[in-house]
C-alpha cells in the first residue's frame, strides 16, 4: 500500500490533500499528523480555511496565485510534520446516563448497566473530526466491547445533546436532527452556538472526557 499521499486540485484555490489509503491501525496517528499540518498551514496565515476530515485536509486559499506552492510543498510538509505542534483542549463532558438504548447496548454486549457506563466513562477520546450537523464531534477511542452495529431503523429525530454509539465511535448531537446511533447518555453542554465568536465547542485534536452525572438532564 502506497504511503505517499494524494494531493488534488479542486479548484484555482483549493486542494484536497488524501491520506484515506493508509492503513486502519494508524487512524489517531494519522489524524495527529493531518492537525499538525493544518496547524502549520494556517500559521502561514495564507488560507481562507482548512477542513480537517477523516484522512484528509481540504484546504482554501486566500489567492490562487499560491496554489501551485501549496501543491508542491505539500508532500514534504507531511514528511517532516512530527515535529509540528498542534492546539488543543481538554474538555469533561457532564453526562446523564439515561439514554433509551443503553438497555439495548448492555443486552447485546451481555453486559450490565453499569458496566457498559463505566467502560464508555473510562477511556479519553479524542476528536477525530467535526461533520454530519456543525458541531458534531466524531470520536475516537470506544472501548472495543461496545462496538455496536447502527440501528437498523434511523430515527427521524434525536434530541440535541443526545450522547450515541455508532459502530467503532461514539459521538454527541449538538442539535436536534435525524440519526442512526443508539443512544446511551445526554448532555447539558452546548456544542454549537451560531452567534459565538467560535461556535463549534470542540475542534479536531481536541479531548474529551464524559463524567457521570446522577440527576436528570435539563434538556
Amino acid at each position: 500500500m502506497s504511503m505517499i499521499p494524494s494531493i488534488k486540485i479542486l479548484t484555482n484555490s483549493s486542494l484536497l490533500f488524501d491520506v484515506s489509503h493508509y492503513s486502519e491501525p494508524h487512524i489517531l496517528a494519522t489524524q495527529k499528523k493531518l492537525w499538525a499540518l493544518a496547524q502549520h498551514c494556517k500559521n502561514s496565515n495564507e488560507f481562507i480555511d482548512l477542513v480537517p476530515a477523516m484522512n484528509s485536509l481540504t484546504l482554501y486559499l486566500k489567492s490562487s496565485e499560491m496554489l501551485n506552492k501549496w501543491y508542491n510543498t505539500l508532500a514534504k510538509l507531511w514528511d517532516e510534520v512530527d515535529d509540528y505542534p498542534f492546539d488543543s483542549q481538554h474538555h469533561q463532558i457532564n453526562t446523564y446516563y439515561q439514554g433509551e438504548d443503553l438497555d439495548y447496548v448492555a443486552n447485546y454486549h451481555q453486559l450490565t448497566i453499569d458496566e457498559v457506563i463505566n467502560l464508555h466513562s473510562k477511556e479519553l477520546y479524542h476528536v477525530l473530526f467535526l461533520g454530519f450537523v456543525p458541531g458534531f464531534p466524531y470520536l475516537h477511542g470506544l472501548n472495543s466491547r461496545l462496538f455496536t452495529p447502527r440501528r437498523d431503523n434511523p430515527r427521524v429525530s434525536v434530541p440535541k445533546g443526545a450522547i450515541a454509539i455508532g459502530a467503532d465511535q461514539t459521538g454527541i448531537y449538538p442539535e436536534d436532527s435525524p440519526g442512526g446511533w443508539h443512544i446511551i447518555a445526554y448532555t447539558d453542554a452546548c456544542l454549537f452556538d451560531s452567534k459565538a465568536a467560535n461556535p463549534c465547542l470542540f475542534k479536531p485534536g481536541d479531548t474529551i472526557e464524559f463524567v457521570p452525572v446522577k440527576g436528570v438532564s435539563n434538556d
